[in-house]
């Protein structure tokens, strides 16, 4: 194989591995029936006049199936991490008794886990496209090596192999679909 090949081959599969990871970040992110810090950690809090995720200004946890706590380091700061987690867009009401803000997960309903589980499906589509789209970078830049000491089928070889990885990545991204809308349909 020529070196060139390789390195695109390797090219793909790494952007491949981060499209995968991105997505996996974003169904942590994604409601399901029990509480977990990463429905919050990434909520953006503006602190000493700049703007960080919360994560970098509290330890967050979930004590229980329904409930996170965030413990803000800076007390002074309770206010203004309250009032991000409001703002976030993410239905969520803090309650602050002025040491720690606990956030009260409600259970959620029927109709509430069908847009979950929709939300989780869009998600993932939007990553296969992505996939897809290095597989054909992939692919074009292989085809430009045509001539250039590598014979058309060599060519053809090596996109059969751009075609497993695709493959391969994409069965990965059905089977985290699959888990996280197992995991946001039990009751």
């Amino acid at each position: 194989m020529s070196d060139e090949a390789n390195k695109i081959i390797s090219d793909a599969r790494n952007r491949m591995q981060k499209t995968l990871d991105d997505l996996a970040h974003h169904m942590a992110q994604i409601r399901s029936g029990r509480a977990t810090p990463s429905l919050v950690e990434d909520i953006r809090v503006e602190v000493y006049g700049q703007v960080m995720p919360l994560n970098q200004v509290a330890s967050i946890a979930t004590p229980e199936a329904r409930l996170i706590t965030v413990d803000v380091w800076d007390k002074s700061q309770l206010q203004a991490v309250e009032k991000a987690i409001m703002k976030s867009g993410k239905n969520l009401n803090p309650s602050n008794d002025g040491s720690i803000i606990r956030i009260n997960l409600a259970e959620m309903t029927g109709e509430t886990r069908k847009e979950m589980v929709k939300l989780a499906k869009a998600k993932t589509e939007d990553h296969k496209v992505s996939v897809r789209n290095v597989r054909r970078d992939a692919n074009d830049a292989l085809k430009k090596l045509k001539g250039s000491g590598i014979s058309e089928d060599q060519v053809k070889g090596f996109s059969d192999v751009i075609q497993k990885h695709t493959d391969e990545f994409t069965k990965k991204m059905d089977d985290l679909f699959t888990a996280k809308e197992k995991d946001i349909m039990t009751v």
